[in-house]
Protein backbone atom coordinates (compact mmCIF):
# COMPACT_ATOMS: atom_id res chain seq x y z
CA UNK A 1 0.00 0.00 0.00
CA UNK A 2 2.72 2.14 0.61
CA UNK A 3 3.57 2.13 -3.18
CA UNK A 4 0.21 4.50 -3.82
CA UNK A 5 2.48 7.36 -2.72
CA UNK A 6 3.88 7.59 -6.44
CA UNK A 7 0.28 7.77 -7.68
CA UNK A 8 -0.63 10.13 -5.23
CA UNK A 9 2.42 12.52 -6.14
CA UNK A 10 1.11 12.00 -9.76
CA UNK A 11 -2.20 13.71 -8.09
CA UNK A 12 -0.60 16.58 -6.78
CA UNK A 13 1.45 17.83 -9.48
CA UNK A 14 -1.51 17.38 -11.91
CA UNK A 15 -3.16 19.60 -9.20
CA UNK A 16 -0.36 22.23 -9.51
CA UNK A 17 0.99 21.64 -6.26
CA UNK A 18 5.09 22.77 -6.33
CA UNK A 19 7.05 19.73 -6.85
CA UNK A 20 9.24 20.15 -3.49
CA UNK A 21 5.88 19.34 -1.69
CA UNK A 22 4.68 17.38 -3.79
CA UNK A 23 7.58 15.60 -2.96
CA UNK A 24 7.30 15.64 0.63
CA UNK A 25 3.41 15.49 0.86
CA UNK A 26 2.90 12.07 -0.69
CA UNK A 27 5.36 10.24 1.10
CA UNK A 28 4.37 11.89 4.25
CA UNK A 29 0.45 11.26 4.18
CA UNK A 30 1.26 7.30 3.01
CA UNK A 31 3.72 6.47 5.57
CA UNK A 32 0.99 7.66 7.99
CA UNK A 33 -2.03 5.67 6.20
CA UNK A 34 0.39 2.41 6.62
CA UNK A 35 0.97 3.24 10.17
CA UNK A 36 5.01 4.10 9.47
CA UNK A 37 4.67 7.42 11.68
CA UNK A 38 8.54 6.80 12.89
CA UNK A 39 9.75 7.06 8.99
CA UNK A 40 7.95 10.16 9.06
CA UNK A 41 11.07 12.29 10.94
CA UNK A 42 13.35 9.94 8.57
CA UNK A 43 11.55 11.50 5.63
CA UNK A 44 12.43 15.58 6.79
CA UNK A 45 15.71 14.68 7.70
CA UNK A 46 16.83 13.58 4.96
CA UNK A 47 15.95 16.59 3.28
CA UNK A 48 19.13 18.33 5.14
CA UNK A 49 21.23 15.18 4.71
CA UNK A 50 20.66 14.97 0.95
CA UNK A 51 21.75 18.89 0.21
CA UNK A 52 24.46 18.25 3.11
CA UNK A 53 27.46 17.24 0.41
CA UNK A 54 30.48 18.36 -0.75
CA UNK A 55 29.66 17.26 -4.64
CA UNK A 56 26.32 19.54 -4.57
CA UNK A 57 28.42 22.67 -3.52
CA UNK A 58 29.29 22.80 -7.48
CA UNK A 59 26.01 23.71 -8.25
CA UNK A 60 25.60 27.52 -6.52
CA UNK A 61 29.53 28.04 -7.75
CA UNK A 62 28.48 27.03 -11.62
CA UNK A 63 25.39 29.11 -11.18
CA UNK A 64 26.77 31.94 -9.69
CA UNK A 65 29.82 31.94 -12.77
CA UNK A 66 26.90 31.59 -15.09
CA UNK A 67 25.54 34.71 -13.66
CA UNK A 68 28.44 36.85 -13.55
CA UNK A 69 29.24 35.47 -16.91
CA UNK A 70 25.77 36.98 -18.15
CA UNK A 71 25.74 40.02 -16.57
CA UNK A 72 29.13 40.85 -17.60
CA UNK A 73 28.14 41.30 -21.15
CA UNK A 74 30.03 37.99 -22.30
CA UNK A 75 27.20 36.68 -24.19
CA UNK A 76 27.70 39.43 -26.50
CA UNK A 77 30.95 39.02 -27.59
CA UNK A 78 30.23 35.25 -27.88
CA UNK A 79 26.94 36.21 -30.83
CA UNK A 80 29.83 38.83 -32.24
CA UNK A 81 32.15 35.84 -32.50
CA UNK A 82 29.69 33.51 -33.85
CA UNK A 83 28.66 35.95 -36.21
CA UNK A 84 31.80 37.04 -37.26
CA UNK A 85 31.88 33.56 -39.13
CA UNK A 86 28.91 32.28 -40.23
CA UNK A 87 26.72 35.44 -39.88
CA UNK A 88 26.94 35.65 -43.93
CA UNK A 89 25.27 32.18 -44.99
CA UNK A 90 21.29 31.91 -46.11
CA UNK A 91 19.68 31.76 -42.23
CA UNK A 92 22.81 33.21 -41.21
CA UNK A 93 21.39 34.42 -37.51
CA UNK A 94 19.43 31.67 -37.05
CA UNK A 95 22.93 29.40 -37.44
CA UNK A 96 24.92 31.89 -35.06
CA UNK A 97 21.83 31.60 -32.57
CA UNK A 98 22.41 27.51 -32.01
CA UNK A 99 26.08 28.40 -32.30
CA UNK A 100 25.86 31.15 -29.85
CA UNK A 101 23.83 28.48 -27.39
CA UNK A 102 26.52 25.94 -28.12
CA UNK A 103 29.68 28.51 -26.90
CA UNK A 104 27.47 29.60 -24.09
CA UNK A 105 26.95 25.87 -22.82
CA UNK A 106 29.95 25.42 -21.70
CA UNK A 107 29.81 28.74 -19.76
CA UNK A 108 26.50 28.47 -17.77
CA UNK A 109 25.53 24.50 -18.53
CA UNK A 110 21.84 25.93 -17.82
CA UNK A 111 19.23 25.94 -20.63
CA UNK A 112 17.10 28.68 -18.86
CA UNK A 113 20.28 31.03 -18.50
CA UNK A 114 20.54 30.58 -22.25
CA UNK A 115 17.27 31.40 -23.55
CA UNK A 116 17.22 34.50 -21.37
CA UNK A 117 20.73 35.52 -22.54
CA UNK A 118 20.80 34.63 -26.07
CA UNK A 119 17.05 35.11 -26.34
CA UNK A 120 16.90 38.77 -25.27
CA UNK A 121 19.55 39.48 -28.01
CA UNK A 122 18.84 37.28 -30.79
CA UNK A 123 15.45 37.20 -30.97
CA UNK A 124 15.14 41.20 -31.32
CA UNK A 125 18.06 40.80 -34.00
CA UNK A 126 16.44 38.02 -36.12
CA UNK A 127 13.16 39.43 -36.23
CA UNK A 128 15.12 43.44 -37.33
CA UNK A 129 16.27 40.77 -39.96
CA UNK A 130 12.81 39.69 -41.18
CA UNK A 131 12.40 36.41 -39.29
CA UNK A 132 9.06 35.88 -37.80
CA UNK A 133 9.46 36.47 -34.12
CA UNK A 134 7.76 32.70 -32.97
CA UNK A 135 10.45 31.34 -35.64
CA UNK A 136 13.08 33.21 -33.47
CA UNK A 137 11.69 32.53 -30.30
CA UNK A 138 11.34 28.66 -31.49
CA UNK A 139 14.98 28.44 -32.24
CA UNK A 140 16.20 30.29 -29.07
CA UNK A 141 14.27 27.69 -26.92
CA UNK A 142 15.05 24.61 -29.25
CA UNK A 143 19.25 25.19 -29.00
CA UNK A 144 19.79 26.40 -25.42
CA UNK A 145 18.86 22.58 -24.66
CA UNK A 146 22.06 22.46 -25.49
CA UNK A 147 23.30 24.16 -22.41
CA UNK A 148 22.75 21.27 -19.65
CA UNK A 149 24.22 18.82 -22.40
CA UNK A 150 27.99 20.71 -23.16
CA UNK A 151 29.47 20.50 -19.48
CA UNK A 152 29.56 22.16 -17.42
CA UNK A 153 26.09 20.78 -16.59
CA UNK A 154 23.68 20.97 -13.41
CA UNK A 155 21.43 18.56 -14.37
CA UNK A 156 24.69 15.89 -14.71
CA UNK A 157 26.04 16.78 -11.55
CA UNK A 158 22.73 16.00 -10.01
CA UNK A 159 22.57 12.67 -11.72
CA UNK A 160 26.32 11.87 -10.51
CA UNK A 161 25.03 12.61 -7.16
CA UNK A 162 21.86 10.68 -7.15
CA UNK A 163 23.24 7.37 -8.84
CA UNK A 164 27.24 7.81 -7.51
CA UNK A 165 27.98 8.02 -11.38
CA UNK A 166 31.66 10.07 -11.61
CA UNK A 167 30.48 13.78 -12.81
CA UNK A 168 33.80 13.86 -14.97
CA UNK A 169 32.91 10.81 -17.16
CA UNK A 170 29.29 12.53 -17.47
CA UNK A 171 30.78 15.51 -18.82
CA UNK A 172 33.13 13.85 -20.87
CA UNK A 173 30.08 11.59 -22.26
CA UNK A 174 28.05 14.60 -22.86
CA UNK A 175 30.45 17.09 -25.35
CA UNK A 176 29.45 14.75 -28.58
CA UNK A 177 25.88 14.45 -27.76
CA UNK A 178 25.88 17.86 -27.60
CA UNK A 179 27.52 19.22 -30.52
CA UNK A 180 25.10 16.33 -32.23
CA UNK A 181 22.50 18.65 -31.18
CA UNK A 182 24.11 21.72 -32.48
CA UNK A 183 24.49 20.64 -36.00
CA UNK A 184 21.62 18.67 -36.26
CA UNK A 185 19.60 21.96 -35.80
CA UNK A 186 21.84 23.63 -37.91
CA UNK A 187 21.36 20.99 -40.86
CA UNK A 188 17.86 21.78 -40.33
CA UNK A 189 17.81 25.63 -40.23
CA UNK A 190 19.93 25.05 -43.60
CA UNK A 191 17.28 22.70 -45.30
CA UNK A 192 14.60 25.52 -44.19
CA UNK A 193 16.48 28.39 -45.21
CA UNK A 194 16.47 26.79 -49.05
CA UNK A 195 12.70 26.05 -48.80
CA UNK A 196 11.82 29.51 -46.91
CA UNK A 197 14.06 32.16 -48.72
CA UNK A 198 15.37 32.71 -44.92
CA UNK A 199 17.76 36.23 -45.33
CA UNK A 200 21.73 37.02 -45.12
CA UNK A 201 22.77 38.68 -42.12
CA UNK A 202 25.38 41.02 -43.59
CA UNK A 203 28.09 40.91 -45.97
CA UNK A 204 31.09 37.80 -45.12
CA UNK A 205 33.77 39.35 -42.53
CA UNK A 206 36.88 39.77 -43.03
CA UNK A 207 39.56 37.70 -41.58
CA UNK A 208 40.73 40.79 -39.42
CA UNK A 209 37.20 41.23 -38.48
CA UNK A 210 36.96 37.57 -37.41
CA UNK A 211 40.71 38.09 -35.59
CA UNK A 212 39.04 41.24 -33.84
CA UNK A 213 35.92 38.83 -32.60
CA UNK A 214 38.11 36.20 -31.12
CA UNK A 215 40.14 38.14 -29.23
CA UNK A 216 37.06 39.81 -27.99
CA UNK A 217 35.70 36.01 -27.05
CA UNK A 218 39.13 33.98 -26.20
CA UNK A 219 38.38 34.95 -22.53
CA UNK A 220 35.21 33.83 -21.97
CA UNK A 221 35.86 30.68 -24.05
CA UNK A 222 38.80 29.76 -22.13
CA UNK A 223 35.89 29.02 -19.21
CA UNK A 224 35.48 25.30 -20.44
CA UNK A 225 39.06 24.26 -21.09
CA UNK A 226 40.22 25.76 -17.48
CA UNK A 227 36.57 23.83 -16.34
CA UNK A 228 36.92 20.83 -18.19
CA UNK A 229 40.72 20.38 -18.27
CA UNK A 230 40.99 20.65 -14.86
CA UNK A 231 38.02 17.85 -13.89
CA UNK A 232 39.70 15.60 -16.84
CA UNK A 233 43.18 15.59 -15.99
CA UNK A 234 42.31 15.59 -12.29
CA UNK A 235 44.01 18.75 -11.00
CA UNK A 236 40.80 19.34 -9.46
CA UNK A 237 37.27 18.03 -8.47
CA UNK A 238 33.79 19.35 -10.08
CA UNK A 239 33.42 21.12 -7.14
CA UNK A 240 36.98 22.59 -7.11
CA UNK A 241 36.53 23.54 -11.00
CA UNK A 242 32.80 25.21 -10.28
CA UNK A 243 35.04 27.37 -7.66
CA UNK A 244 37.41 27.72 -10.10
CA UNK A 245 34.71 29.06 -12.74
CA UNK A 246 33.43 31.50 -10.48
CA UNK A 247 36.80 33.21 -9.52
CA UNK A 248 37.54 33.33 -13.09
CA UNK A 249 34.34 34.73 -14.41
CA UNK A 250 34.45 37.11 -11.53
CA UNK A 251 38.28 38.06 -12.37
CA UNK A 252 37.50 39.23 -16.09
CA UNK A 253 34.23 40.42 -15.95
CA UNK A 254 35.42 42.57 -12.90
CA UNK A 255 38.96 43.39 -13.47
CA UNK A 256 39.58 42.55 -17.10
CA UNK A 257 36.51 43.27 -19.22
CA UNK A 258 35.14 45.87 -16.61
CA UNK A 259 31.34 44.91 -17.50
CA UNK A 260 30.73 44.65 -14.07
CA UNK A 261 30.73 46.63 -11.11
CA UNK A 262 31.50 45.93 -7.43
CA UNK A 263 28.46 47.75 -6.59
CA UNK A 264 26.82 44.76 -8.88
CA UNK A 265 27.90 42.02 -7.36
CA UNK A 266 25.60 42.41 -3.88
CA UNK A 267 22.46 41.33 -6.87
CA UNK A 268 24.19 39.00 -8.73
CA UNK A 269 25.35 36.89 -5.52
CA UNK A 270 21.15 36.99 -4.71
CA UNK A 271 20.22 35.82 -7.91
CA UNK A 272 22.73 32.83 -7.54
CA UNK A 273 21.85 32.21 -4.55
CA UNK A 274 18.33 32.26 -4.98
CA UNK A 275 17.99 29.83 -8.07
CA UNK A 276 20.98 27.52 -6.09
CA UNK A 277 18.48 27.28 -3.39
CA UNK A 278 15.63 25.96 -5.92
CA UNK A 279 17.76 23.52 -6.77
CA UNK A 280 19.08 22.38 -3.57
CA UNK A 281 15.72 22.21 -2.13
CA UNK A 282 14.64 19.73 -4.90
CA UNK A 283 17.69 17.74 -4.71
CA UNK A 284 17.03 16.92 -1.05
CA UNK A 285 13.23 16.85 -1.51
CA UNK A 286 14.43 13.92 -3.76
CA UNK A 287 16.96 11.91 -1.44
CA UNK A 288 13.83 12.13 0.54
CA UNK A 289 11.68 11.05 -1.69
CA UNK A 290 14.33 8.03 -2.62
CA UNK A 291 14.08 6.58 1.00
CA UNK A 292 10.36 5.95 0.65
CA UNK A 293 10.90 4.72 -2.81
CA UNK A 294 13.24 1.81 -0.90
CA UNK A 295 10.97 0.97 1.70
CA UNK A 296 7.92 0.86 -0.80
CA UNK A 297 10.29 -1.55 -2.95
CA UNK A 298 8.88 0.39 -5.61
CA UNK A 299 11.76 0.33 -7.84
CA UNK A 300 11.79 -3.88 -7.49
CA UNK A 301 8.05 -3.82 -8.40
CA UNK A 302 8.72 -1.35 -11.34
CA UNK A 303 11.59 -3.75 -12.18
CA UNK A 304 9.58 -6.74 -12.59
CA UNK A 305 6.60 -5.16 -14.75
CA UNK A 306 9.55 -3.75 -17.27
CA UNK A 307 11.12 -7.02 -17.62
CA UNK A 308 7.73 -9.02 -18.24
CA UNK A 309 7.26 -6.42 -20.93
CA UNK A 310 10.71 -7.86 -22.62
CA UNK A 311 14.00 -8.90 -22.18
CA UNK A 312 15.49 -7.30 -24.32
CA UNK A 313 17.70 -3.91 -23.22
CA UNK A 314 16.93 -2.48 -27.21
CA UNK A 315 13.48 -2.54 -27.03
CA UNK A 316 13.38 -1.57 -23.59
CA UNK A 317 15.25 1.40 -24.08
CA UNK A 318 12.77 2.82 -27.35
CA UNK A 319 9.87 2.43 -24.74
CA UNK A 320 11.65 4.38 -21.93
CA UNK A 321 12.61 6.85 -24.35
CA UNK A 322 9.24 7.16 -25.30
CA UNK A 323 7.90 7.74 -22.02
CA UNK A 324 11.02 10.10 -20.33
CA UNK A 325 10.17 12.31 -23.55
CA UNK A 326 6.09 12.58 -22.25
CA UNK A 327 7.57 12.90 -18.50
CA UNK A 328 9.80 15.26 -19.83
CA UNK A 329 6.70 17.57 -21.71
CA UNK A 330 5.03 18.07 -18.12
CA UNK A 331 8.42 17.90 -15.36
CA UNK A 332 11.68 19.77 -15.25
CA UNK A 333 14.28 17.91 -16.13
CA UNK A 334 16.20 18.33 -12.63
CA UNK A 335 13.08 16.71 -10.86
CA UNK A 336 12.41 14.23 -13.12
CA UNK A 337 15.99 12.54 -13.21
CA UNK A 338 16.03 12.69 -9.27
CA UNK A 339 12.90 10.92 -9.00
CA UNK A 340 13.23 8.36 -12.11
CA UNK A 341 16.91 7.97 -12.15
CA UNK A 342 16.84 5.77 -8.70
CA UNK A 343 13.98 3.41 -10.19
CA UNK A 344 14.92 2.85 -13.66
CA UNK A 345 19.21 3.37 -13.54
CA UNK A 346 19.46 -0.11 -11.55
CA UNK A 347 17.05 -1.44 -13.91
CA UNK A 348 19.20 -1.04 -17.10
CA UNK A 349 22.21 -1.73 -15.24
CA UNK A 350 21.13 -4.73 -14.33
CA UNK A 351 20.27 -5.63 -18.33
CA UNK A 352 24.14 -4.97 -19.23
CA UNK A 353 23.96 -1.18 -20.21
CA UNK A 354 26.82 1.07 -18.80
CA UNK A 355 25.79 3.65 -16.11
CA UNK A 356 27.17 6.61 -17.92
CA UNK A 357 25.33 5.69 -21.37
CA UNK A 358 21.86 5.46 -19.28
CA UNK A 359 23.04 8.80 -17.52
CA UNK A 360 23.44 9.99 -20.51
CA UNK A 361 20.36 8.85 -22.39
CA UNK A 362 18.57 10.05 -19.50
CA UNK A 363 19.71 13.64 -19.68
CA UNK A 364 19.55 14.90 -23.27
CA UNK A 365 16.51 13.11 -23.17
CA UNK A 366 14.74 15.23 -20.10
CA UNK A 367 16.74 18.37 -21.37
CA UNK A 368 14.98 18.34 -24.60
CA UNK A 369 12.01 17.69 -22.61
CA UNK A 370 12.77 21.37 -20.99
CA UNK A 371 11.83 22.69 -25.18
CA UNK A 372 8.53 20.34 -25.44
CA UNK A 373 5.14 22.00 -25.25
CA UNK A 374 2.71 21.73 -22.83
CA UNK A 375 4.69 22.58 -19.99
CA UNK A 376 8.14 23.15 -21.21
CA UNK A 377 10.36 25.62 -19.10
CA UNK A 378 12.32 26.89 -21.68
CA UNK A 379 8.76 27.59 -23.93
CA UNK A 380 7.64 29.68 -20.94
CA UNK A 381 11.31 31.67 -20.88
CA UNK A 382 11.24 32.03 -24.66
CA UNK A 383 7.50 33.58 -24.70
CA UNK A 384 8.35 36.11 -22.01
CA UNK A 385 11.58 37.14 -23.76
CA UNK A 386 9.95 37.39 -27.03
CA UNK A 387 6.54 38.53 -26.24
CA UNK A 388 5.26 36.07 -28.03
CA UNK A 389 2.11 33.50 -27.07
CA UNK A 390 3.89 29.74 -26.07
CA UNK A 391 1.24 28.32 -28.64
CA UNK A 392 2.77 29.74 -31.43
CA UNK A 393 6.05 28.80 -30.35
CA UNK A 394 5.25 25.40 -29.72
CA UNK A 395 4.03 25.02 -33.45
CA UNK A 396 7.15 26.62 -34.69
CA UNK A 397 9.26 24.52 -32.82
CA UNK A 398 8.42 21.06 -33.87
CA UNK A 399 10.70 20.29 -36.68
CA UNK A 400 13.71 21.24 -34.12
CA UNK A 401 12.11 18.60 -31.41
CA UNK A 402 11.82 16.45 -34.68
CA UNK A 403 15.91 16.60 -35.25
CA UNK A 404 16.71 16.65 -31.39
CA UNK A 405 14.56 13.34 -31.03
CA UNK A 406 16.45 11.32 -33.48
CA UNK A 407 19.91 12.42 -31.33
CA UNK A 408 18.56 11.05 -28.67
CA UNK A 409 17.81 7.62 -30.56
CA UNK A 410 21.09 7.87 -32.24
CA UNK A 411 23.06 8.07 -28.73
CA UNK A 412 20.60 5.27 -27.28
CA UNK A 413 21.56 2.70 -30.15
CA UNK A 414 25.07 3.74 -30.85
CA UNK A 415 26.57 4.15 -27.52
CA UNK A 416 30.08 4.95 -28.87
CA UNK A 417 28.38 8.62 -29.88
CA UNK A 418 28.76 9.46 -26.27
CA UNK A 419 30.69 6.84 -24.86
CA UNK A 420 34.10 7.05 -27.12
CA UNK A 421 35.84 10.31 -25.20
CA UNK A 422 35.12 8.79 -21.66
CA UNK A 423 37.01 5.54 -22.81
CA UNK A 424 39.80 7.46 -24.63
CA UNK A 425 40.55 9.79 -21.28
CA UNK A 426 40.13 6.46 -19.22
CA UNK A 427 37.22 7.58 -17.49
CA UNK A 428 35.10 4.68 -18.02
CA UNK A 429 36.27 1.16 -18.84
CA UNK A 430 35.48 -0.80 -21.71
Amino acid sequence: MLALFLPLFLVFLLLGMPVFFAMLTAPGIMLYATGMERDVSLLFRNIYNGIDSFPLMAIPFFMLAGELMNRGGITLNLVQFSQSFIGHVRGGLAHVNILSSMLFAGLSGSAVADTSAIGSMMIPAMEKNGYSRKFAAAITAASSVIGPIIPPSGIMIIYAYTMEVSVAALFAAGIVPGILVGVSLMIMVALMAKKYDFPIAGPKSSWSERGKATKSAILPLFAPVIILGGIIGGIFTPTEASAVATFYALIISVWVMKTVKLSDLPDIFIKGAQSSAVVLLLVGSAIAFKTVVSLSHSAEMLADWVLSISENPLILLFLINILLFIVGMFLDAGPAIIILGPILGPIFINLGIDPVHFAIIMSVNLTVGLATPPMGLVLFVASSVSGERIESISKAILPFLAVEVVVIFLITFFPSLSMTVPRMLGLVSG
